[in-house]
């Protein structure tokens, strides 16, 4: 078979959309004469029929179908990459939704973006605080930050931040009056400062390991919150033990207004990634916050 014009298949897959010769050669900006001539030729070489024709409508036939399901996601990754082509000679603009928690915020995701919006002030991010498990998608976001063990395995996921882990953390006052806990299990003598899991509705289950062996306690107290910078404040001044991560409670360690405990029961969690529903996201923003979030080791 002779080759075939890529004009053909665009034009093909207007009229087969559009199921209409006259909406089709609107939306390209041809003749319609021209468009059902080029759609003969298209057939001719082929060999084949590709559109049932009638007086009121058009409609691709079994093979049109199939070469339809064929071309609409080729013709719009080409699209794409053109588009994105084009972007690289332009200054990137555009706006980006996030949804992520104030953990990955203040840890990762702000540290990263504060010199890149500074020096691109067409760019502008609106950024989203809760830890609940949002669906982007739905709820209009372009992307969520989440521990790489919780994104779903439908999503892209770029890392953008290093494994941490919580410790658990108590003023000197507070340990000198109950006690320093030698287990996890120890914890449910303890007065704790709990964290609301905003998802699944309850309280988290603090979650050791130690040689293999790991272990989910459920502890109580006066006080629970949803934010752990209000869970180091309340430890700082003496209302329990908190399991917060370490790396936004080391100055307090270091000052000695907090004291770790069971240093080695505390594990390791996957970082922080950067998700998103599709890898054609072209927008010269969004590629350009991706890179600048991006974890490089």
């Amino acid at each position: 078979m002779a080759r075939t014009d890529l004009n053909q298949l665009t034009w093909f897959q207007a009229v087969a959309q559009e199921r209409s010769f006259t909406k089709a050669a609107a939306k390209l900006g041809v003749a319609q004469s021209t468009l059902s001539h080029t759609i003969k030729q298209l057939e001719a070489r082929m060999g084949i029929r590709l559109l049932t024709r009638t007086t009121r409508n058009v409609a691709p036939t079994a093979a049109g179908e199939r070469l339809l399901a064929t071309l609409t996601p080729r013709i719009a990754e080409i699209e794409e990459e053109i588009a994105s082509l084009t972007a690289l000679g332009e200054k990137p603009s555009g706006s980006i939704r996030l949804t992520l928690s104030d953990h990955a915020l203040e840890s990762v995701v702000w540290p990263k973006l504060k010199p890149v919006l500074s020096a691109y002030p067409d760019i502008s991010v609106e950024l989203i605080l809760d830890s609940t498990f949002r669906n982007i998608v739905e709820e209009g976001f372009d992307a969520g930050v989440r521990l790489g063990e919780s994104v779903e395995k439908d999503m892209i996921a770029v890392r953008i931040g290093p494994d941490w882990r919580l410790v658990a953390v108590a003023s000197p006052a507070y340990l000198d009056a109950h006690g320093i806990p030698e287990r996890p299990q120890d914890l449910v003598r303890h007065i704790c400062i709990n964290m609301r899991h905003e998802t699944a509705g309850g309280l988290y289950a603090w979650e050791f390991q130690k040689d293999g062996q790991e272990l989910r306690v459920r502890v109580s107290g006066q006080l629970a919150f949803n934010n752990s910078y209000a869970m180091i404040d309340a430890a700082v001044s003496g209302y329990g033990i908190a399991y917060v991560p370490e790396n936004i409670v080391e100055r307090q360690m270091a000052s000695g207004e907090l004291v770790q405990v069971l240093d080695d029961w505390s594990p390791f969690f996957d970082g922080y990634f950067l998700y998103y529903p599709s890898r054609r996201q072209n927008l010269p923003a969004f590629k350009f916050i991706v890179d600048a979030l991006r974890h490089r080791d």
